[in-house]
C-alpha cells in the first residue's frame, strides 16, 4: 500500500488516527493497513414508519395526506435495552460496516421544507449508539419506486400531489401496485402479493413519471412549474435540502462524522423513468430494473390506462426459466384517472401544501399529452420516440448517467461535503450499470464505488436451483444467447456468481483507483413456501435452512476469491416475522427475525406487530458512557433493566436468556454459517485471495505485501499532549505496538467442543474440563488501547459463574510465515514486510477448527435446554 498521506486530499487537513483513505482500490486505515468493510444494512425495516408496515391499508393514505406519520424508533428502539441487544448481536457476528437506511419522507413528511427535527435527534441518539459498539456508517439515502405511496418506499406524500398525481387512483389504473390493497382496495388480501412482483412498478406510469420529473423535468416537462420553478427543480432542491439538514445535525453532533459517519452513499437504486425510450408503443429492451411478472403494459397502454381507458395488456408469469407470456388480462380503470382533479387545487394553489401551480400546467390530464406526446381522445401516440433525444437537439440521443445522474449525483455531493467536507462520496448508479466518468474535481480523493448484486433467479422464485444463469453478462451483452448464459451445477453457479462480482469491481476503474462495495446482497428466507418455518409438510422442516444457507453462502463466496470485496448485506430487521417477512411487500431477507428464536414467553424481542419503537417505556441502564473511549466494550458491560413484572413477557434487555455467546449468536439468526464467515479486517499489504470452505470450516487467505506496505502505528494514536505550562509534569504516552493483519475468526464455525456441548447440554453442567484460556504461536504483549470500542471476545460475558468455560475457539493455525495470536474472537497475523531489495512477497494463513466443522444441533436438544431455564418453550 502506498504509504498514505498525511493531509487529507479533500481538505488538506492533517489526517486524524481514526481516518480511513480511499487509495490504491482499498478502503485504509491511517497507518496504511487495508480495510475490508463488511455489515448489514440497518434496517429494512426503515422504509415505513413506525408500527406502519406495507401491508396495513387502515389510515394509509389518510395519514401520508395529513403528514402525520413518524419515523422515531426507526432502525432501533433506543430507549428500551433492545438496541444494545441487537447491536451486539451485530459486532459478535463479525461486522465492522453499518449501511444506514433513510428515507426522504422520514426527513420531510409534514410538507415541503418542513422538516421532523424530532427524528433527526433520534438518528444522531441511535449513530451514537452504533458508534459506541464500534460501527463505521455510511448513510443510505434510500427509495424504491420513489414512495411508499407509489408501492415502495422513500419520498413523502405530497410530492405525488406536487407532480400533478391523484395516487389513490394507482390500484384501478395499475399504475403502481400498492401492497396493502392488493389485490384492489374493497377485496385486500396483502398475504397474497406475489414475490418481487412490487419490482414491476418501475415499468409502471407512476413511476415512470415521477423519475422523469426528478431526473429530466426541464427537457421533457418544460410547462411543469410550480413555485416559479420546473418541477425537476422543485423535487430535487428539496430532496438535496432535507438529505443536508440531516447531515448537518449529524456534524454538529460533534462526535459522529468522520470517526463512525464516513460518508454518504447516492439515491438508492435510481431509475431512469422514460428517459432514453426509443419507442412508447413497445416494451422497454434496456431497462435493468423492469420485471415481467403479471399484467405487464407498454409504456402507451400505461398512458391509456392513467387517464382511465381500458387496455388489454400482455400478462405475465416467472418460473424456472425466468419470465414467459401467459395470454392477456383486461383492465378497466372505469374512469379512474391517475391525475390528480383540478377541484383539488382552488385557483392553483394547494389548500393543504400551499403551492403555487402555473396556469399552463392544466390538472386533471396527462402531463404528457400536453406535452404533445399522446392524443388523449384517440389514444394514438403522436411522438413514439419522444423520450429518446433531447426536445431541443433530436439529434443527439439522450445517455441518462452522463446528462442527468451525473449532474444530480454532482449537486447532492456538493450539498453533502458542505456539512462534512471529509466524507467519502459514496457513488452509485442504477442496478447493473456502469458508472459514468466523475471528474477528480467531484471526487477530491474521498469516493468509493457502491453497486448492488442479487441471485435475481433465487430471489423471483425463492427457491435454490441447481441451475442458474449469468444475468449480469447477458445484461451487458456478453453472449448471443441467453442460452449460453445458463450454469449448471453448484460449482458453476458459485463461479459465475464470482465472476460478476468481479465485473463490476472492475467497473470502478472508470472512477478511478478507488474501492468497491457491494451496497446490497442477500437471499430470500421464505424459500420454498415458506418450508423453513414450518408452514409446508406439517411443520417437519421448521427451523432447516439449509438452501438458504448455500445460496447465501454462494452469494458471499463470490465477493470473497480475488475479489476481496466489503459488502453490506441486505438486511438485519429488528422486527422481522414469519408472517410478513421485513414488514415491506413481502421482502423476507432478515439475517434474524425474533420469530426465530427458541425463547418466546418469558423474554420477548419487538415483534412486526407492535414494532420496536412501540416499546418506548424505559431509559437504557446499559454501561457504557464514553465506552468509545475504552479499550474494550464487552457484553458484560450490559446490566438487566430493574422492577420488571415477571407476569408478563419481557423485552430482552441484556444477555441473560443465553447460555453462552454461541447461544447467544445463533439464536434467531437464519442460515448464521453462511454470513457470520471468517475475513480480513485490517491488512498489512492487499489482499490477494479469501477462500472458505462453510461445510469444512477451513479458511484460507493470502496476501500480497510490498515494501511501500510497512505501516506507521503511530499514525493511529492520538496527538501528543503538550507538556504543562510549568513543565514540571508530562504525560507518559506509551510506544504503539507493531500492527498486525487482524482476521475475523466466527465462534459461530470456531466454537470449542466445550461451548457447544455446553449448549447443547451433551456434557454435565458441573463438569469442570476446561481448555486453556489462550492460544499462540509465539507470546505477543498486546498494548492496551484502542481507537474504537470491541466485542470481539464476546466469551467475556459469560466468563465468571456458573456459565464459565474457558477459551472458546478450538482453532488449528498454519502460516506460511510470522506469528499469530488469538485474542477473542480476532486473530492477529505477524509476518516481515520485505525491503525493497526483496521486492513483493505472498504469505498465506490456513485456519481449521480441530476436529472438524460444528455439527448441527439437534431440534429436540434445543428444546430440552430452554425447558431447563423456563417453564414455557416452543420449540423453532
Amino acid at each position: 500500500m502506498p504509504r498514505v498521506p498525511s493531509v487529507s486530499p479533500a481538505t488538506g487537513h492533517p489526517t486524524p488516527p481514526y481516518f480511513i483513505h480511499t487509495t490504491d482500490a482499498q478502503f485504509v486505515d491511517n497507518a496504511g493497513r487495508s480495510l475490508l468493510l463488511r455489515g448489514v444494512n440497518l434496517s429494512g425495516s426503515t422504509k415505513a414508519p413506525t408500527g406502519r408496515q406495507s401491508q396495513t391499508l387502515d389510515g394509509f393514505w389518510e395519514s401520508g395526506e395529513e403528514g402525520s406519520e413518524s419515523f422515531v424508533g426507526r432502525p432501533l428502539n433506543i430507549d428500551d435495552g433492545s438496541a444494545d441487544v441487537h447491536l451486539a448481536r451485530l459486532k459478535g457476528w463479525g461486522f465492522n460496516m453499518l449501511r444506514y437506511v433513510v428515507t426522504w419522507e422520514a426527513l420531510e413528511h409534514q410538507g415541503p421544507g418542513q422538516y421532523d427535527y424530532e427524528f433527526m435527534d433520534y438518528t444522531v441518539r441511535v449513530l451514537r449508539k452504533c458508534k459506541e459498539y464500534g460501527f463505521w456508517i455510511y448513510m443510505d439515502p434510500h427509495q424504491d419506486i420513489w414512495s411508499r405511496f407509489s408501492g415502495g418506499s422513500g419520498a413523502p406524500y405530497w410530492t405525488l400531489p406536487a407532480c400533478g398525481i391523484d395516487p389513490r387512483n394507482f390500484t384501478a389504473t395499475q399504475a403502481a401496485i400498492v401492497h396493502c390493497e392488493y389485490p384492489n382496495p374493497a377485496e385486500a388480501d396483502p398475504s397474497k402479493l406475489p414475490a418481487m412482483i412490487w419490482s414491476t412498478n418501475y415499468g409502471r406510469l407512476a413511476s415512470q413519471t415521477l423519475f422523469t420529473l426528478f431526473f429530466a423535468g426541464r427537457d421533457f416537462a418544460p410547462k411543469c412549474i410550480i413555485d416559479g420553478v420546473n418541477i425537476q427543480d422543485y423535487l430535487q432542491s428539496h430532496y438535496i435540502d432535507a438529505m443536508g439538514e440531516l447531515a448537518d445535525r449529524i456534524r454538529d453532533a460533534g462526535d459522529l462524522v468522520d470517526e463512525c459517519v464516513i460518508g454518504w452513499d447516492s439515491l438508492n437504486e435510481p431509475y431512469e423513468g422514460f428517459c432514453g425510450y426509443p419507442d412508447l408503443n413497445e416494451y422497454p429492451s434496456e431497462q435493468t430494473s423492469t420485471l415481467k411478472k403479471g399484467t405487464f403494459p407498454t409504456p402507451a397502454q400505461s398512458l391509456r390506462l392513467g387517464m382511465g381507458q381500458k387496455q388489454t395488456v400482455d400478462n405475465w408469469k416467472f418460473g424456472a426459466f425466468g419470465p414467459k407470456r401467459d395470454g392477456t388480462v383486461t383492465i378497466d380503470p372505469q374512469g379512474y384517472r391517475m391525475w390528480a382533479d383540478p377541484v383539488s387545487e382552488p385557483d392553483g394553489v394547494h389548500p393543504t401544501w400551499g403551492w403555487r401551480r402555473d396556469p399552463a400546467w392544466t390538472l386533471g390530464t396527462c402531463i404528457w399529452a400536453l406535452h404533445g406526446v399522446w392524443d388523449v381522445e384517440s389514444g394514438y401516440v403522436i411522438a413514439p420516440d419522444y423520450f429518446k433525444a433531447f426536445p431541443s437537439d433530436m439529434d443527439r440521443d439522450v445517455e441518462f448517467l452522463e446528462d442527468y445522474w451525473r449532474p444530480h449525483w454532482q449537486a447532492f455531493g456538493a450539498r453533502m461535503r458542505k456539512a462534512q467536507p471529509e466524507a467519502i462520496l459514496f457513488v452509485a448508479p442504477p442496478v447493473f450499470a456502469p458508472p459514468p466518468p466523475i471528474s477528480e474535481q467531484d471526487l477530491k480523493g474521498r469516493c468509493c464505488y457502491s453497486t448492488h448484486y442479487y441471485d435475481g433467479l433465487t430471489l423471483v422464485t425463492r427457491h435454490w436451483n441447481w441451475f442458474n444463469a449469468d444475468a449480469l453478462g447477458i445484461l451487458r451483452g456478453k453472449y448471443k444467447s441467453p442460452v449460453q448464459a445458463v450454469k449448471f451445477g453448484e460449482r458453476a453457479i458459485r463461479k459465475s456468481l464470482q465472476e460478476q462480482l468481479g465485473v463490476l469491481k472492475d467497473d470502478c476503474k472508470i472512477l478511478g483507483s478507488y474501492p468497491t462495495i457491494i451496497g446490497e446482497i442477500g437471499i430470500p428466507y421464505d424459500m420454498d413456501g415458506k418450508k423453513a418455518y414450518g408452514y409446508t409438510d406439517g411443520g417437519k422442516y421448521r427451523g432447516d435452512y439449509a438452501g438458504q444457507q448455500k445460496a447465501l453462502d454462494a452469494s458471499l463466496n463470490a465477493t470473497d476469491g480475488p475479489n476481496a470485496l466489503s459488502y453490506t448485506i441486505w438486511t438485519y430487521c429488528p422486527d422481522s416475522s414469519h408472517m410478513w417477512g421485513d414488514g415491506w411487500n413481502l421482502e423476507d431477507l432478515s439475517l434474524w427475525s425474533p420469530d426465530d428464536l427458541r425463547l418466546k414467553d418469558e423474554y420477548q424481542m419487538p415483534f412486526a406487530e407492535s414494532s420496536s419503537a412501540g416499546l418506548l417505556k424505559k431509559a437504557s441502564t446499559f454501561a457504557g458512557g464514553n465506552a468509545s473511549r475504552a479499550s474494550t466494550l464487552t457484553l458484560s458491560t450490559m446490566q438487566p433493566l430493574d422492577g420488571r413484572s415477571e407476569d408478563k413477557p419481557r423485552v430482552i434487555d441484556s444477555l441473560d436468556p443465553w447460555e453462552n455467546a454461541y447461544d447467544f449468536l445463533t439464536d434467531g439468526a437464519r442460515a448464521v454459517k453462511a454470513f457470520c464467515r471468517p475475513y480480513p479486517r485490517a491488512i498489512v499489504g492487499v489482499p490477494a485471495d479469501i477462500q472458505f470452505d462453510i461445510n469444512k470450516a477451513v479458511f484460507k487467505f493470502s496476501v500480497r505485501v510490498r515494501p511501500e506496505d510497512l505501516p506507521r502505528a503511530e499514525a493511529l494514536l492520538p496527538p501528543k499532549p503538550s507538556s504543562s505550562s510549568s513543565g514540571t509534569s508530562s504525560t507518559l504516552v506509551p510506544e504503539p505496538e507493531q500492527l498486525a493483519t487482524e482476521i475475523y475468526v466466527p465462534l459461530v464455525h470456531y466454537a470449542s467442543d466445550k461451548v457447544v456441548s455446553h449448549f447443547a447440554r451433551e456434557q454435565s453442567p458441573d463438569d469442570e474440563t476446561c481448555l486453556p484460556d489462550s492460544r499462540s504461536s509465539t507470546p505477543v504483549v498486546i498494548a492496551p488501547g484502542s481507537r474504537r470500542p470491541s466485542i470481539s471476545d464476546l466469551s467475556a460475558s459469560w466468563k465468571s459463574g456458573p456459565k464459565a468455560l474457558g477459551t472458546p475457539l478450538a482453532l488449528s493455525v498454519e502460516v506460511s510465515e510470522g506469528r499469530w495470536v488469538l485474542d477473542g474472537q480476532m486473530l492477529k497475523w505477524w509476518y516481515p514486510v520485505p525491503s525493497a531489495a526483496e521486492g513483493e512477497r505472498t504469505y498465506t494463513i490456513t485456519i481449521s477448527r480441530d476436529g472438524g466443522a460444528i455439527k448441527a444441533q439437534s431440534p429436540k436438544r434445543t428444546c430440552s435446554l430452554w425447558k431447563m431455564l423456563t417453564s414455557c418453550c416452543r420449540l423453532m
